[in-house]
């Protein structure tokens, strides 16, 4: 292991940063909390009873270890390496957001904290939050805009089942970033008794710490998974990155194994020559936004700039500081997926293994497609399924102009099945 390898792993720094990511950029109201959030983290980190009942909780109620499949009919139709899913879909509440919201709400109550806010875009991480609000008997309010409370309507309606109140928020693009700007400002006046439960490796420090830490229990899975089952380590990361929880929890355990070769996929919505899409490095450039430095996809004002993409949960202007840093260093190789290829993976992966990921995971799933078959057999890809694609089934069914769906839907409308149902 070499020095320049080893670096990558013992960041951020005291000050949060990786290199020139990250930090601190926050009104003088969220210092003080983020400071006593910081100093309860270090002692938790340090106390085995709380890994202790993390990894009970992560075993018993969420379901851990997920399982890693091996593809064997996806590998053999695209005749290159052997590809491995990650399938964290099969968690508790479907996607890998369980993880890092069991481990928030452990420490939010260790804190007494009585309420969680929370931010989502996809509705996985509000599902996760309103989950683990409701195994700990707090208060949880999800924040969402207004653009994602309608297509991630099956989310939204279990949130409230599971007692959270759903606020969707009017203002800006009424996606994932403003959603997190009306969380914030919550948690702003609030803070005494609230938890602002981060749902991705973003924000001010120690969010991005927070959530990479608990999400590793991912990579350090499919390490001794994939040793098990191959008797060495992958060839090949893939993951899909919005603000970067699910890739930094895949590749955080290997990042100092030079080995390892590791790609981010972002949302290439209708083709990064467009506007109409949210890859953050291809065209991006660097900003403060949200308590954070890093890349951004903003308009020549240097405001956010609106983006688009067919999985609400990639819909997001930012990038995580640490991804900003792994890209800079060149650790990681981030491409993007288009609307399209992701709905092709989608579809491909279903029909091939039984499998249907979540939009998100999809993105993915294109790149393993188009990567595999240029490998060599004996060669290694693991992709993070990170998500189900349950939520997903109205986007789908709208793209793919499924007429039989509509009929359905039409017909539920208008009460024509209420006599079979109720």
């Amino acid at each position: 292991m070499t020095d320049t390898t080893s670096r990558f792993s013992s960041l951020p720094d005291e000050r949060g940063h990786f290199g020139p990511y990250g930090g601190r950029y926050v009104p003088e109201m969220l210092r003080p909390p983020l400071e006593d959030l910081t100093a309860a983290y270090a002692a938790a980190k340090s106390d085995p009873g709380f890994a202790r009942e993390l990894a009970r909780l992560l075993a018993t109620f969420s379901g851990r270890p997920t399982p890693l499949y091996h593809a064997e009919r996806l590998s053999g139709m695209l005749g290159g390496a052997r590809i491995y899913l990650k399938q964290e879909g099969l968690g508790q509440t479907g996607a890998h957001k369980i993880n890092h919201c069991l481990g928030q709400a452990l420490l939010a109550a260790r804190m007494g904290k009585r309420r969680l806010i929370a931010e989502t875009g996809a509705g996985q991480h509000g599902l996760a939050v309103a989950t683990v609000a409701a195994r700990f008997g707090m208060a949880c309010t999800v924040y969402m805009g207004e653009v994602d409370v309608r297509r991630q309507a099956t989310n939204v309606f279990w949130m409230r089942q599971l007692g959270a109140t759903v606020v969707p928020v009017a203002e800006g693009t009424r996606t994932l970033k403003d959603a997190v700007n009306a969380a914030m400002k919550d948690w702003m006046w609030n803070a005494a008794d609230s938890y602002f439960l981060c749902g991705s490796a973003l924000g001010p420090h120690p969010y991005p710490m927070i959530v990479r830490d608990f999400q590793s229990v991912v990579g350090r899975e499919v390490r001794a998974q994939i040793m098990e089952a191959e008797g060495r380590l992958p060839d090949l990361l893939v993951a899909c990155v919005g603000g970067g929880s699910n890739s930094l929890g895949l590749f955080h355990p290997f990042l100092d194994d030079p080995g390892v070769a590791m790609v981010g996929v972002e949302a290439g919505g209708h083709g990064t020559d467009t506007e109409a899409h949210a890859a953050r490095f291809a065209g991006g450039e660097l900003g403060v936004i949200e308590g954070y430095k890093s890349y951004f996809l903003q308009t020549p004002e240097g405001q956010v700039r609106h983006t688009h993409s067919v999985s609400a949960g990639l819909d997001y202007a930012g990038i995580g500081p640490e991804l900003a840093y792994l890209h800079d260093a060149g650790r990681v190789t981030f491409t993007a997926a288009t609307d399209a290829e992701a709905i092709d993976a989608f579809t491909r992966l279903m029909r091939a293994e039984g499998i249907i990921p979540a939009l998100e995971s999809a993105h993915a799933v294109a790149h393993a497609l188009k990567a595999a078959p240029g490998m060599r057999r004996d060669q290694l890809v693991v992709v993070n399924v990170s998500g189900r694609g349950d939520k997903d089934i109205f986007i789908v069914a709208e793209y793919l102009n499924d007429q039989d769906w509509k009929t359905f839907l039409r017909d539920m409308a208008e009460g024509k099945f209420r006599d079979e149902i109720v």
